[in-house]
């Protein structure tokens, strides 16, 4: 998989536009993430489930995503193999999983099985497709991981989106289109390669675990994997929750086929709150960008919690489209400051454990929010405000007292993202 580097003038077009090719594969992979719930209504139709119970499936994908990445991340199989390799061949299993879960899947137990593989293929497709970003473009990690959650915002959207669309296909049809989805991302990532700039580590050092954790001992990467677990309580969930809330706040008001369409809008719209974010980081700074991102996104919660019933619908979609827009936009800045500051040997390891942390948090906040839903309804938006109030005081540890950064983690906090 390894691939030599001096001819890009003739290379192929996925060697041409490493990142473009990377986003695009991410795209492609990651609509395995939320498959299952742009099915919600067939499935409680179908199998006499609740929200609840969309949550249960929700939950079996982070579970396994929470196992994949800790196995990735404690063993040094991140940083010991091609992180193309692994990609393509999570993509592939993932694809196989997915489809036998809309194939195979006659109940919760089941579908919560197949779910669950699906998740830990997914943690060598999310995190693995950052470190190959990191591979390719070391100089500008921030706007080039911005690209690369804004296409994992996409993958997260698109079976909304294919619902939409496809509004009279079955449940299994819609699912079995993020399967081929998922084949062509590994197509692509296969003819990629590996980039230059993190060399594939044979031998893996002594006592690797312990290595890894030590990392955290550096104040700006525990400052920036702080603001990460705040905003992953939040993240998951709302995305989770975003068709919900809107059946229950427009109940009266939108037809039941249209909600597939405007949670699609709104949960892709963070695709967009990414890119714009990764431009600012060029010239702000990535801690900037994550740090006003983590607020807006705080107050939008906030609003929801306490007015959704006051807010004319109009203004309401308006409110979710800032959410959906601010709720992401953090995550590649947060993830670009904690690569930075990670030792170079160990960036796969570092951010496949962050992810499983951060993915561990969601676990709580989905079953939370969805146990709660059916009592509170989009009132449950209370339940999310602790992640970014949580995140910015974890992250204010890197911050002087009248916001300038703190000297010596200029480089580490202002500067990434920019380039040469």
């Amino acid at each position: 998989m390894n691939r030599q580097f001096d001819d890009q003038n003739s290379a192929p077009f996925p060697r041409s536009h490493p990142v473009a090719t990377i986003a695009i594969a991410q795209l492609f992979g990651t609509s395995l993430w939320f498959s299952a719930n742009s099915a919600a209504p067939d499935l409680m139709r179908a199998w006499s489930i609740g929200v609840s119970g969309i949550g249960f499936l929700t939950n079996a994908v982070q579970l396994g995503f929470i196992i994949g990445t800790s196995t990735f991340a404690l063993s040094g199989l991140a940083d010991r193999f091609p992180a193309s390799r692994i990609f393509v061949v999570s993509a592939l299993l993932g694809a196989t999983f997915n489809g036998c879960f809309a194939l195979l899947s006659h109940g919760l137990l089941s579908a919560a099985v197949f779910r669950f593989l699906v998740g830990i293929c997914l943690a060598g497709i999310y995190p693995i497709g950052m470190k190959l970003v990191v591979s390719w473009a070391p100089k500008r990690t921030g706007s080039a991981l911005a690209y690369l959650v804004g296409m994992l915002t996409l993958g997260t959207a698109l079976p909304q989106g294919v619902r939409f669309l496809g509004a009279r296909w079955n449940w299994q049809e819609v699912i079995l289109t993020s399967s081929g989805l998922a084949i062509a991302g590994a197509c692509l990532i296969f003819f990629l390669g590996d980039g230059p700039h993190l060399p594939v580590r044979r031998q893996i050092a002594a006592l690797r675990t312990g290595g890894v954790l030590a990392a955290f001992r550096s104040d700006s990467l525990r400052a920036a994997a702080l603001g990460y677990f705040g905003h992953m309580w939040e993240l998951y969930t709302f995305w989770t929750l975003v068709p919900l809330i809107l059946s229950a706040a427009l109940r009266s008001r939108v037809q039941e086929q249209s909600v597939p369409g405007l949670a699609f809008v709104i949960i892709a719209i963070g695709a967009l709150g990414c890119i714009v974010g990764g431009f600012m980081s060029r010239r702000v700074g990535s801690g900037r960008v994550a740090a006003v991102a983590l607020a807006v996104s705080g107050f939008c919660c906030f609003v929801v919690a306490i007015g959704w019933r006051q807010l004319a619908p109009n203004a309401f979609l308006a409110l979710l489209l800032v959410w959906g827009a601010a709720v992401v936009a953090d995550s590649p800045q947060f993830s670009a400051l904690s690569a930075a500051a990670a030792p170079q040997n160990l960036v796969g390891a570092v951010l496949a454990l962050q992810n499983s942390i951060g993915f561990a948090i969601t676990i709580a906040s989905i079953a939370l929010a969805t146990s709660l839903f059916n009592r509170v309804g989009p009132s449950v938006a209370w339940a999310l405000l602790p992640g970014p109030l949580l995140g910015l005081i974890g992250f204010y540890s890197a911050w002087g007292n009248n916001g300038q950064l703190v000297p010596g983690r200029v480089d580490l906090i202002e500067d990434v993202g920019h380039s040469d």
